[in-house]
């Protein structure tokens, strides 16, 4: 496999993990960021945590999606993370379902 190969397939398999992040942000209510992963999830607990004079934060999620390219599951029932890096968390905005005549969900 040539150098120019792997850059081909890393390039599609990201690609292909924005398509799917796409497909499936609309399922999640909040966007979450570590210093190490993105997550998308439906419950997010975030605890500020002290120990020895050092503060970390303690996050636990669940019903999660992982943007994680190397994964072969991303859907995760729970998550716990403790970190001493920043945690940023963003509830999504929820746009109403077109039950219409619609061609589909948008993208």
């Amino acid at each position: 496999m040539s150098a120019e190969d792997l850059e081909n397939y890393e390039t599609d398999m990201e690609l292909a993990l924005y398509r799917e992040y796409r497909d499936v942000v609309g399922l999640f209510s909040y966007v979450v960021e570590t210093e190490r992963r993105f997550y998308l999830a439906n419950h997010v607990d975030l605890q500020v945590r002290s120990a020895a004079g050092e503060v970390y934060f303690e996050l636990s999620l669940a019903d999660a999606w992982v943007w994680d390219v190397y994964r072969s599951a991303r859907f995760v029932k729970s998550v716990r993370v403790v970190t001493f890096k920043d945690v940023n968390v963003e509830e999504l905005a929820k746009t109403e379902l077109d039950l219409g005549g619609g061609t589909g969900f948008p993208r």
